[in-house]
Order: structure tokens, then sequence, then C-alpha cells
């Protein structure tokens, strides 16, 4: 008799299991019907700037689809990071956001006038937002939580030695070569940093992955409660996992396609600055490595938050310079990649805070304020340079 109640039972709790899969991915649901009614509508409906709050509205729609869309790419590679343990569960996260980010910066250099800074200014805002941003709000809610925090010095020194590096050779050396005017390289300069900069990545990756992948593993105590600090994730199968993944990617770049011209169009209809479309790309980009940062700082897995945010600055040193660059080439558009003004030093004393917060095992509080200081000086710089 019991045998017969459970079999009339399994009929419900299966269509209720459906129902909870259905409900989990509704951001997917959502992104493809917004993807199905722009596509349908064509260009009139984004390219229209006659109407200002048609204009915000449509902003404003595609910011919180592809914002939903990130958390829930964050989710699902977090998922996939317990299954396939670090670094390469970071590592599908922080390539994904990437070529997000390529594809939003591709986009917006090919649509309308012809703006130089786009690229360089969306890579610098990534930089800013993820090491002060980012990095402070991580070390600050941590240290207020749990006093001190470790993390592992030799993965740290990898990440800073290649990070500090591309920077200063994509931001810094194009305002003192000599070869063309202003903060740009020459086709021969271009060709040579791009390589590189994939070069380079590339060997370190190669690190990261197999030579020396303990150097990005938690050592300490804290890596035994990872399992269970993700109860509250609903773990499926890897294949699962994977799959949504790459349809929420699939999405958010398809969206991504769209956004970039409503952006752009209304930099310049409200007369705003050139800097603050690189700021939005930037925090879309880097909202799923956000959430899994600091939700990862909150549960004391402050390898794992290191990880991610840099792993996000050098992917974008590493491999959206080369992009932008190749887009000019391609195009024959000007690319300056030179930092100037405010920025130029900011950039330079954002390194080497970097290298002096990290120099030790530990973390506190102190250092995360330091970065968000730093942080509300890029915010002001945007609009008061």
């Amino acid at each position: 008799m019991l045998a017969r109640m459970s079999e009339k039972e399994e009929p419900g709790r299966g269509a209720k299991s459906w129902r909870n899969k259905v409900r989990a991915e509704s951001a997917l649901l959502v992104s493809a019907g917004t993807v199905a009614i722009f596509f349908a509508a064509g260009s009139r409906l984004i390219e229209d700037v006659a109407h200002p709050l048609l204009l915000v509205g449509i902003f404003l729609w595609l910011f919180v689809i592809i914002l939903w869309s990130a958390i829930s790419v964050a989710r699902h590679a977090d998922c996939l990071a317990i299954k396939l343990g670090e670094p390469y569960g970071t590592l599908i996260l922080t390539l994904s956001a990437i070529s997000i980010e390529v594809v939003m910066i591709s986009t917006a250099m090919l649509h309308g006038a012809n703006n130089p800074t786009l690229g360089r200014d969306a890579i610098f805002a990534v930089i800013m937002i993820a090491l002060n941003g980012l990095v402070g709000l991580c070390l600050l809610l941590g240290g207020l939580r749990y006093r001190e925090q470790h993390y592992n010095l030799q993965g740290v020194n990898a990440y800073l030695n290649v990070i500090m590096s591309l920077a200063v050779l994509g931001l810094v050396l194009p305002n003192f070569t000599t070869s063309t005017s202003g903060p740009t390289f020459s086709i021969e300069q271009e060709i040579f940093l791009a390589v590189v900069s994939l070069l380079l990545y590339a060997i370190f990756l190669f690190i990261q992955t197999m030579r020396h992948r303990r150097y990005f593993m938690d050592s300490s105590d804290n890596a035994a409660g990872t399992s269970s600090a993700h109860h509250t994730l609903q773990m499926r199968s890897t294949p699962f996992h994977a799959t949504m993944l790459l349809l929420y990617l699939i999405a958010i770049i398809c969206l991504s396609e769209k956004f970039a011209i409503p952006l752009d169009n209304s930099i310049e209809k409200f007369h705003m600055p050139q800097a603050f479309g690189g700021a939005i790309i930037a925090a879309l980009v880097l909202s799923p490595e956000g959430f899994s940062a600091i939700d990862a700082s909150l549960r004391n897995q402050l390898q794992r938050s290191i990880n991610i945010l840099f792993g996000s600055v050098l992917a974008t040193i590493g491999l959206t310079i080369p992009a932008v660059l190749t887009i000019g080439l391609l195009t024959k558009r000007s690319v300056a990649l030179g930092v100037q003004g405010g920025n130029l030093p900011l950039l330079l004393l954002t390194l080497a805070v970097c290298v002096v917060t990290f120099t030790s095992r530990k973390t506190n509080v102190l250092q995360g304020c330091v970065h968000l200081l730093l942080f509300a000086v890029f915010v002001l710089l945007i609009f008061a340079p």
C-alpha cells in the first residue's frame, strides 16, 4: 500500500521539480523573450533618439535584463566551480565575462562615429572597479566579519607580476612612444603588443591550471568548508550547468549587441562623459565576478575572491586589448590606449597599493578602505576630470 501511495505521489514531485527548474531559470526566459522582441522590431526601436524617455527606458530595460542574466551566469559558474574544483571554476567565470566584454566593446566601437578611446575607457574601468571597488569591498566585508583573512601569496604575486607588466605596456607606454602622435601605437607596435599579450596570458593559464596549480588554491583550513558553504545552491549535473551557462552567455551577448547602441546614443543625447560609457560596460561585465567574489569573501574564502577579481583584470588586459587592437586594424580605426590626465597617476597608484596590500599572507579592514578610497577618486574623475 505504501508503494502504491509513493507511486501516486511521484508524478506530483516530478511536476513540482520541473516547475522549480523553470522558476529558477526564469531569467533565461525573460532574456530570450527580450532578444526576440528586439530582433523582430529591427533597429528602429533602439536607434530612436527623438524620444528621450523611450531611449532611457530601453537602456534601463536592457541593463536590468543583462544584469539579471549575469547573476545567473555567476550561479551556474559557482556550481561548476564546486564540481570541477579551483581554479577551473573561476577560469570558466572569468572567460565567460570577458567574452561579454569583447562583444560589447566591439559593437560599441563599430556603431556610429569613431570613438578611439572607448576600448581604453572600458579596460581602465574594469581595472579600477575590480582592483579598487570590488577588492576593497571584499577586504572590508571580510575584515569586518573575520578580522583577518588569509590567501596564497605565491598566487597573488603571479597575478600582480603579469598584470603590472601588461597594464604599463598597454595603458601607460603609448603616452611616451614617438612613432605616432598622441596616446597611440604604430601598426607594428600594436601587432607586437597583441601577440605578446596573448602569449603571456596563455603562459599564465598553463601555470595556473597545470604546472603550479597549488599557487591558486586556498592552503588554509577555510577550503575544507567550501562544499558546506554552498548548501543553498541547487546542484545538478555538470552538463546541465554547462549548458545553462552557455545559453545565458548567448542571451547576454545578443542583448549586449543591442545595449551598446542605446548606450552610445544616450551618451551623445545627454552630453555625458565618454568615460561613463566605458564604466557602464565594465560594471555589467564584472557583475558576475563581483557577486561571486563578494560571496566568497563573506564565506572567508579570500583566495577565491582574489582568483576571480585578479583573473578578470588579467583576462581584460591580456585578451580585450588584443581584441580592440585587432578591430582597429581591420576597420582602419584609430585606437587610443594611453591613459591620460588624472587617470594615469591613479592607475600607477592602484598598482602600487595592490603590491603593498598583498605583501603578506593576510588582509584587514584598513586595506579595504584604502582601495575603496581610490575607487571613489575614479568615479570623481569621470564627471570632474
